[in-house]
């Protein structure tokens, strides 16, 4: 009788479980932690600087094991996590890390049978996240902007859940010209210039809808918050970053690992007011100088500060 948990046709996880099958990824470790993605197949050898691994001795195998190559050396064969494989993944476009998606799914409140839209698909690897967690019973719209990056982002997903995901619906295009959803729950922009999808996210999210937005920049950063509450129909915008540091281990020897997973980007969210309702306004008082004559970028005239008698910062920052 077959592991009953094993239903990748049905409930498109992308977890596998039984002996290792041809047409499978793994991935293979050696003891310095060196890792090598390897696409099972029939008669195939896997070279390594250390000797050859044939396919056929992992083939119909258990899961999980050691395997040593022609050269005597062992590596680590294991069925990859869904944050290995999106690191491994052939790319087009540069994937979104392990960290980041694990943040855009917890914070952005990604949840089963969500309607979410996407742009840009990239490579896939969130992708792939965002349909786990929504499910069979949920949607995924991912708009791309480049054909190429498309069809390697419509490759990887597919090879991670095995088949086309029945919840996923990938279009070639603008997000601002071809959007035509309504009541979203969840809008995630993974782009240049996500402020300039904000008007066309207000009219597709659903009220208390999650907006989330992925940049790389401080330039970016400012750009999409600013435009988020000079918009006025969403709440004030949160910002941040995630670091990821690993720790050493052995013995009485504890200490931080020499190496961190450090910036990647910077994430923001914001929800979605009912139509024609304005968000409470920002009261806090901006930092001296924060829209002087120097900024150019989207600001409301009244912006209201605690201080009496003062209507618009730009007159008392400079």
């Amino acid at each position: 009788m077959s592991d009953l948990r094993d239903f990748p046709d049905a409930s498109f996880s992308g977890v596998h479980h039984g002996p290792l099958q041809a047409g499978e990824w793994i991935t293979l470790s050696d003891s310095k932690g060196r890792r090598h993605s390897v696409f099972l197949e029939r008669g195939k050898i896997f070279h390594t600087t250390k000797g050859g691994i044939e396919h056929d001795e992992l083939i119909d195998g258990p899961d999980a094991v050691t395997i040593r190559s022609k050269g005597g050396v062992e590596y680590l064969a294991l069925r990859p996590l869904m944050a290995d494989y999106s690191v491994s993944m052939p790319r087009g476009a540069a994937v979104i890390y392990p960290k980041d998606t694990a943040q855009i799914v917890t914070m952005a409140d990604i949840f089963p049978g969500a309607k979410v839209v996407e742009a840009g698909a990239g490579s896939g690897a969130l992708t792939t996240a965002l349909l786990r967690a929504v499910g069979i019973h949920g949607q995924v719209i991912s708009f791309e902007r480049r054909e190429d990056f498309a069809e390697v982002a419509r490759k990887n997903v597919t090879g991670f859940f095995g088949a086309e995901h029945p919840a996923w619906t990938l279009h070639v295009g603008d997000l601002v010209e071809s959007l035509e959803e309504e009541d979203v729950d969840r809008i995630v922009l993974d782009m240049l210039a996500p402020w300039e999808c904000i008007d066309a996210a207000a009219g597709a999210l659903v009220p208390g809808g999650v907006f989330c937005a992925y940049v790389a920049t401080t330039t970016q950063l400012s750009r999409v918050v600013e435009t988020l509450r000079a918009h006025g129909e969403f709440t004030e915008p949160r910002a941040w970053e995630s670091l990821v540091r690993d720790w050493h281990v052995e013995g009485l020897a504890v200490r931080p690992g020499h190496r961190m997973q450090g910036h990647t980007a910077f994430l923001v969210t914001a929800r979605r007011m009912a139509h024609g309702v304005q968000a409470p306004r920002k009261k806090r008082r901006p930092a001296p100088g924060a829209y002087g004559d120097d900024y150019s970028g989207p600001r409301k005239s009244d912006t209201p500060t605690d201080t009496p008698g003062t209507t618009d910062s730009s007159a008392t920052d400079t």
